[in-house]
């Protein structure tokens, strides 16, 4: 099929990618003839991106990848869908899919009309007080999912650091070293203050979701465990640290 795809200008082509269970859309891409024949020949998205200008493998740092079931061709030649197997969320928020802001509401359907049932009499009322359940404390579910995400995160970083698989974007950092490592993690930082400074909340948890893997990327350069910030931060729990002059 690769002689019949039409790449555009810049040697891309628009993907598609759905959920082959469900039929969810999951993203929307791109690919250009590098990152195909890789797709083709691994069974799992190889994309283009398009930011880094570099191949992308579909969850390399996630762990997120998406075995192919189908790649189909539109009537014009100029666009694919892949159909997938997801292996984990495959939005870089931890959302299913991308498109989870809703822009233009569907319509709502009326309700259905209610049935008319039997009145039954009302059940006698007890006077005795109820019991109140135990007070329970829960950690926010968001709290416990970016600790678990991180943990493996990390575990993963690490074995791109130990294995260096070819085409991963993390081996291509540990591979230029500790000097583009630092001046990734300082250029996600500018990132994020801007994303904060336009109020963007989406971007900014975009943004903060890059500076952390860049943040992961660099501690294990530099042999720091999260254990060892943790530690830390433990430590200074409760304390009241001195107010700046």
């Amino acid at each position: 099929m690769m002689e019949s795809i039409r790449f555009d200008a810049a040697g891309l082509v628009p993907v598609v990618i759905q959920d082959a269970n469900t039929n969810e859309v999951l993203t929307l891409a791109y690919m250009n003839a590098a990152s195909y024949h890789l797709t083709c020949e691994t069974g799992e998205v190889w994309l283009w991106s398009r930011s880094r200008q570099s191949l992308w493998h579909k969850g390399a740092t996630s762990g997120h990848t998406q075995r192919v079931v189908e790649i189909r061709l539109d009537c014009d030649r100029d666009a694919l869908l892949v159909r997938v197997e997801p292996r984990g969320p495959a939005c870089h928020t931890g959302a299913t899919s991308c498109f989870f802001k809703p822009v233009l509401p569907a319509s709502r359907k009326p309700d259905p009309p209610q049935a008319q049932l039997p009145v039954e009499k009302p059940a006698a009322v007890s006077t005795t007080p109820p019991i109140a359940p135990p007070e329970v404390k829960l950690v926010p579910h968001s709290a416990l999912e970016l600790g678990i995400l991180l943990d493996e995160l990390y575990a993963l970083i690490q074995d791109r650091k130990a294995n260096r698989p070819e085409g991963a974007y993390t081996t291509y950092l540990f591979t230029a070293g500790l000097d583009k490592i630092l001046k990734k993690v300082g250029e996600e930082a500018a990132e994020t203050i801007i994303a904060a400074k336009n109020d963007q909340r989406l971007e900014l948890a975009a943004e903060m979701a890059d500076l952390l893997y860049h943040l992961l990327v660099l501690m294990a350069a530099c042999d720091v465990t999260p254990h060892d910030v943790a530690e830390v931060l433990r430590s200074r729990a409760g304390k009241r640290r001195p107010l700046p002059e």
